[in-house]
């Protein structure tokens, strides 16, 4: 057994296995504490795969591992259970299920080679909503749902003007208006003490809006917090009476939730290949980097596994900073990908793309993403020659004639896939064809029943016709 885990021999009463599924959903199986032996890292616990979207029945049995250096002390367990996170590996040869979702971002992780880096650094910001209660159904009879939002501005007959938060003026109010700045705190310590480094949190545009912010972690490890982290948040809330969502857009006519990811490369000294003599400080790995991201997202196949739901394309409509085109500039935050004006050192030299949501499998979108910027630096993609800007302007004040040339992400989850089955050459190797395949039929069968239930919206606009 690895030496950091000696500390727990004896001490433990569960040992908790963690997976997500296809969707990036946490699944869990409990074992006595007296397991924690050199065995469960060698032969790990077998499950059925196909349960978790990414297995077929026939082929199904798989092996989950727990990787020990993911282990933490669970805090929503009475008895003291150790949890991990773990990679999935074949029963037929024992290597990596390569469907898996951590084992498709190590397998992006392993392309950064191919373009002379090292590794990749994150740093995502997480936005959610908070509600005290909700309800929804979809029925034959009828379909519906309510928030329960104690600071929404539609309250103002019950709410004094302190404790109401405006429509779209959230933006880092102070209590008593930010009146879940507490409970945050109280996520916020709970990450730190899962060794999740935590850079700020805030109020954020909509009521009931929020954001917490990370330092920058190597390519899986912030994959991995992002995980935690939202496993963290709903069972806090649940302990709270309260409920969290991660939903890109939760309410109509208020900001949706993204999840903004700053990125950068560094090779094997430590030297961030970001910093350079081009634009906003940046190097043409940099750009070109860039260009990929943004080429990948026009044709709408990054999207498709970062920005994954029907509901993503309710939050990328113009309005709300929401970043719907292909464009980059130096602290513009209608563009996709922005350069952050705020960053003087070099060593810390970044991009951050605005466009992934929440509603991602973190492995998935990063993975993506990691994707289609090496795809750039090796093809010496050029963003300013592809006609993605720079644009310095806010996009959505430009003129019409201003406005021509600017190219538009696609405006819903079908369009996204779509691109996906046109442009996927820069994922092979590292998401194969069987799980293309199955995410496409997994998101067509979404796609199918969302547009077959009838909405409110409709009968308002309808019904008397």
């Amino acid at each position: 057994m690895q030496e950091s885990l000696m500390k727990y021999n004896g001490k433990i009463d569960f040992i908790d296995l963690k997976v997500v599924d296809i969707n990036g959903r946490l699944r869990h199986v409990m074992l006595p504490g007296d397991r924690l032996d050199d065995s469960i890292f060698a032969e790990g616990i077998g499950f059925d795969a196909s349960n978790f979207g990414y297995a077929t029945v026939e082929d199904s049995d798989m092996i989950m591992v727990p990787d020990p250096d993911t282990a933490f002390v669970d805090p929503f367990y009475e008895a003291t259970t150790l949890s991990f996170l773990c990679d999935v590996i074949k029963t037929s040869d024992g290597k990596p299920f390569m469907q898996y979702p951590r084992n498709v971002l190590k397998s992006a992780v392993g392309k950064l080679r191919t373009v002379g880096a090292a590794e990749a650094l994150f740093g995502p910001e997480l936005e959610f909503h908070i509600f005290e209660g909700v309800s929804y159904d979809v029925s034959a009879s009828g379909a519906g749902y309510r928030v329960e939002v104690s600071e929404g501005y539609w309250n103002s007959g019950t709410l004094s003007k302190e404790t109401r938060v405006d429509q779209k003026s959230g933006y880092h109010r102070c209590p008593p208006a930010d009146s879940m700045a507490e409970f945050r705190n109280e996520v916020v310590l709970t990450l730190k003490k899962l060794g999740i480094p935590v850079k700020y949190h805030h109020h954020e545009v909509s009521s009931a809006q929020h954001e917490i912010e990370f330092l920058f972690q190597k390519a899986v490890s912030s994959a991995d917090s992002i995980v935690i982290s939202k496993y963290v948040l709903q069972n806090l809330a649940y302990r709270h009476g309260l409920t969290v969502t991660f939903m890109p857009k939760p309410l109509f006519a208020e900001a949706g939730n993204g999840m903004h990811v700053h990125q950068f490369l560094r090779d094997g000294s430590g030297r961030n290949l970001f910093s350079g003599d081009e634009y906003c400080g940046l190097s043409s790995m940099a750009l070109s980097y860039t260009a990929g991201i943004l080429f990948h997202s026009l044709s709408g196949s990054l999207l498709a596994f970062g920005n994954p739901s029907t509901n993503s394309y309710r939050r990328l409509v113009p309005g709300f900073e929401a970043p719907i085109c292909a464009v980059f500039a130096r602290g513009n935050r209608s563009a996709a990908v922005r350069i952050p004006g705020y960053v003087k050192d070099p060593a810390k030299a970044r991009i951050e793309y605005r466009t992934l949501d929440a509603s991602c499998n973190a492995y998935y979108g990063i993975a993506a993403m990691l994707c289609a910027g090496i795809d750039g630096v090796k093809e010496k993609m050029n963003p300013s020659e592809m006609g993605f800007g720079p644009i310095e302007s806010n996009i959505y004040n430009l003129s019409e004639e201003e406005k021509k040339g600017i190219r538009f992400f696609p405006s819903d989850l079908k369009a996204a896939i779509n691109g996906l089955a046109e442009d996927n050459d820069y994922l092979k190797g590292t998401f194969p064809e069987d799980l293309i395949s199955r995410w496409t039929s997994l998101k067509e069968k979404e796609i199918k029943y969302v547009n077959s239930v009838p909405s409110p919206a409709e009968f308002k606009l309808y019904y008397d016709l």
